[in-house]
């Protein structure tokens, strides 16, 4: 492995030379108080803070952390054992502030993945000593943060890695087993040693931010919606927030019994965690696709109005994994309940911006941290709320997000976006009719597919927030899948994806069992004629209610309205937008064709598309648009979860 690039430390066999300032002690300045503000700053300042630069410096020895593992207590029994289960929580923190009696706030990483799967690019699990004890952490954060006055805290949620019990998929059992550890950090809780021996957080202001990529994130957000006290702020990165949008789309499915297999993938192998598995998958209404208390359960957008914490979300705009929904409705949800937050939405797929992103993502979460958690105002408020990647390494800033609150409504006409149709046209569903196939040869009739074209935008299209298509349709059957993708057609360099290089950087301070050194990754470009702009499904029986579906009456109209992922691309000009509008998918859903047929009355069917520059006119003369299909798409699999 060859370094490029170290930030803090020079490794010198397994000891660890640390930068360090030193810091006149001062008083700290006032910060807000309340529910959602940081963590105040102690009034004899400690050594770890720079008052100057208003920022937490390396000046701990990482080499002599103290690393120490506990079992934290609950109240829950669930694999029915007799026993409350335990939580395992692995610390790293500094030895110099607990040497001189000074508190520190902590960093948090609860997962189901540590012992199962690894974290990060690298999939580093977590490694103990002879005793038990920590060794390894996974992932840079104790590297980085341990030095700058921070404790690093991982925890193996409920029925995972060394904790008891079984694991219920984001519901309440698993949500609380992190919440007990909030409360153990704050003195509300009680924890033992592997041995036994009553062992308390002294050491800790109480002060704890979550930080994780997907279940970890999903997990943060999920904490946060309870209100936890001495929750300061939560980093989601590419995180869920609704388990029943994760798992279909408007009552279509995007695999079968979901739930407890990734209960099964996670936790522990026994027949009391078998017997929880089956619930989960007796209670998951796979086969209405109904959003019901089980999923309301897991729908932490509900209870936004509970959050207390910051978060600062970060997400892909070409993750299918955890789609852009997920963002986009927490993000609302937030907005409306005036959580202080802040956004950031790269090209990328499911990845986290340490990858693709690194120096810049260290260098923001750092202040966003020493803000939330230590109280130092270093205006991280004060900068732009809301950062996009316009193109590969581009990164555009925004006073905030979606860029309008209103979507334009697009009519829509026989093969034409933008002009107001009359009649209708008729789709048959064809669930052979793969994505390549509805995408290319936009101009031709194609069976199973209606498309409507654009003409070639006169001026740069931005497209910030979430397009949905409202279609008047008439079915010969009760219910039926309606897909819907937005596409732009045009020759140009898009990108595709990153790869992971042989080079890597180190972000904070090693030893010799705990490097802080990671691969870098090249983002990928190719030449293409068309990009996917936004997918949508819904079952149209669930259009008026996900938790009430209204069977169509055949030979009625009905008004379905099918909501896309939520997106922010500029698409310059001279492109051509496309809407194609098919039934089943069972390429991106789980088969569930009906074999149904509709009419689309075009007069009062539209495209709602969020603009805030350009607009979408219809051709006014024929237009031949040729598309080569060079790499076949390829879905997501669920099953097969990245980290």
């Amino acid at each position: 492995m060859r370094t490029v690039h170290a930030r803090v430390t020079i490794l010198v066999s397994s000891a660890v030379l640390s930068l360090t300032t030193l810091v006149v002690p001062a008083v700290a300045a006032p910060v807000p108080d309340g529910p959602g503000a940081p963590a105040q700053a102690a009034p004899s300042v400690p050594q770890h803070v720079d008052t100057r630069a208003k920022s937490t410096e390396p000046v701990y020895d990482y080499a002599d952390a103290i690393r120490e593992s506990v079992y934290v207590d609950t109240t829950m029994d669930t694999d029915s054992d007799g026993e409350n289960d335990t939580i395992a929580v692995d610390i790293v923190r500094p030895s110099e502030p607990a040497l001189a009696g000074t508190k520190i706030p902590v960093i948090m990483d609860a997962s189901p993945y540590y012992s199962c799967c690894g974290r990060g690019n690298e999939s580093e699990k977590k490694t103990y000593d002879g005793n038990g004890v920590i060794r390894k952490m996974p992932l840079y954060y104790d590297n980085y943060f341990v030095p700058r006055g921070y404790a690093m805290v991982g925890v193996d949620i409920v029925g995972t890695g060394r904790s008891t019990g079984c694991g219920d998929v984001g519901g309440r059992d698993e949500i609380q087993s992190v919440v007990d550890v909030i409360d153990w950090l704050n003195g509300r809780n009680t924890a033992h040693t592997a041995d036994g021996q009553p062992v308390q957080a002294t050491w800790s202001t109480g002060a704890v931010g979550m930080i994780g990529k997907s279940y970890d994130g999903t997990l943060a957000n999920g904490v946060a919606a309870t209100g936890v006290r001495g929750l300061k702020t939560i980093v989601p990165i590419s995180a869920i927030s609704s388990w029943y949008d994760y798992t279909r789309s408007g009552g279509v499915p995007y695999s079968d019994d979901y739930m407890p297999w990734l209960a099964g993938y996670v936790g522990h192998d026994s027949a009391a965690c078998d017997e929880v598995r089956g619930e989960l998958g007796d209670n998951d209404d796979d086969e209405t696709g109904d959003y019901t208390s089980f999923w309301a359960e897991r729908d932490y957008t509900k209870d936004a109005s509970k959050v207390k914490a910051s978060v600062f979300i970060t997400h892909g705009l070409s993750d299918y994994n955890v789609q852009t929904n997920h963002f986009s409705q927490w993000w609302s949800a937030l907005s409306r309940n005036n959580v202080p937050r802040k956004l950031w939405l790269g090209l990328e797929d499911h990845v986290d911006p340490f990858e693709f992103r690194r120096d810049e993502w260290v260098d923001e979460l750092h202040k966003w941290f020493d803000y939330w958690l230590q109280g130092l105002q270093n205006g991280v408020l004060k900068e732009p709320m809301v950062s996009v990647e316009t193109a590969p390494d581009v990164w555009k800033n925004y006073r905030t997000w979606p860029a309008v609150n209103r979507p334009i409504p697009v009519p829509l006409a026989a093969g034409k976006l933008g002009a107001a149709g009359k009649g209708s046209v008729t789709i048959t569903d064809d669930p052979d009719l793969s994505e390549d196939e509805i995408v290319a040869d936009p101009t031709d009739v194609i069976a199973g597919r209606q498309m409507f074209l654009s003409a070639p935008l006169t001026a740069p299209l931005r497209i910030s927030g979430t397009p949905s298509v409202t279609l008047r349709l008439k079915s010969d059957s009760t219910t039926t899948p309606v897909t819907a993708r937005l596409i732009e057609y045009g020759e140009a360099e898009r990108y595709t994806g990153i790869r992971r290089t042989d080079e890597s950087t180190c972000e904070g301070s090693s030893t010799d069992y705990d490097d802080s050194c990671y691969y870098t990754v090249e983002k990928l470009t190719a030449q293409s004629d068309h990009g996917i702009v936004s997918r949508g499904w819904i079952d149209a029986a669930h259009s008026k209610s996900l938790s009430k579906p209204t069977p169509l009456k055949p030979g009625q109209w009905t008004t379905v309205t099918v909501p896309l992922r939520a997106q922010d691309q500029i698409i310059p000009k001279g492109r051509v937008i496309g809407l194609a509008v098919t039934l089943s998918d069972t390429e991106w859903t789980s088969p569930n064709d009906t074999g149904a047929t509709i009419d689309i009355d075009l007069a009062a069917s539209k495209l709602n598309i969020p603009v805030s520059a350009g607009r979408v006119t219809a051709p006014t003369k024929p237009q031949s648009i040729e598309v080569r299909i060079t790499t076949p798409t390829q879905r997501p699999n669920l099953h097969d979860p990245k980290n």
